[in-house]
């Protein structure tokens, strides 16, 4: 399971060095050439969630008494990616010195101010949209930690149910045990009686036998 894992973020990490590199080349670029590494990049993105939805899910499989190294690893995966689509979503904003001056043209003064407002009213766009991602990040977290919760929480009730049944089981084995010791101790009792009463049978007829020895000695010697 872990070596999947593994798999899985060397995968993530050569995929994140390629997107990074491409992002850092979107705002040099103009035109089709633009649009083409937009898509590529838009492209890859989407490789690399498809990835962590992968590692997620293998992550899920791991015993709870193992997940908390993944989970952690996970969570940095995550911040990485959300850096990169912030950092994306600023490339394709972001404006090269040709297309600045395409923008201000002849009359610079009023263009400059154009592009002023407009790249404030970007930003300001872009700061929302910022906000409302981190909002919807700290749902998503709050999810998957009451799903693992909810996980953990199921798998400590089957463990107290099997334990409840071992539990059952064993009583069950000491009753039939005090069932068996309480025959046993009446069998051992018949037994020792019985071997009283032979001793005590045993010990009346030596008397028996020793009195009536003792009688012909005496009606001998009387008779002599």
């Amino acid at each position: 399971m872990s070596s999947d894992f593994e798999g899985y973020e060397q995968d993530f990490a050569v995929l994140t060095a390629e997107i990074t590199n491409r992002i850092g080349k979107v705002p040099k670029l103009l035109g089709d050439e633009k649009k083409q590494m937009v898509s590529n990049v838009e492209k890859h993105l989407e490789e690399a969630r498809e990835l962590l939805e992968q590692m997620e899910l293998e992550v899920r499989e791991i015993p709870p008494q193992s997940r908390g190294m993944y989970s952690s690893r996970m969570r940095s995966y995550k911040q990485e990616m959300e850096k990169l689509e912030v950092d994306f979503k600023r490339s394709r904003i972001a404006y090269s010195d040709e297309v600045r001056n395409e923008l201000l043209g002849d009359d610079g003064n009023s263009s400059e101010i154009q592009l002023i407002k407009l790249r404030e009213e970007r930003a300001h766009l872009l700061d929302n949209t910022e906000r409302l991602e981190r909002s919807s990040r700290r749902l998503e977290a709050g999810y998957q930690i009451a799903v693992e919760t909810e996980q953990i929480g199921q798998e400590m009730l089957e463990n107290l149910s099997h334990d409840r049944e071992k539990i059952q089981r064993a009583r069950e084995r000491l009753r039939e045990t005090d069932a068996n010791l309480g025959k046993s101790s009446r069998i051992l009792t018949g037994m020792l009686r019985r071997i009283i009463q032979n001793r005590i049978l045993i010990v009346i007829l030596g008397i028996i036998v020793i009195f009536a020895v003792l009688m012909v000695i005496i009606f001998s010697v009387k008779g002599h």
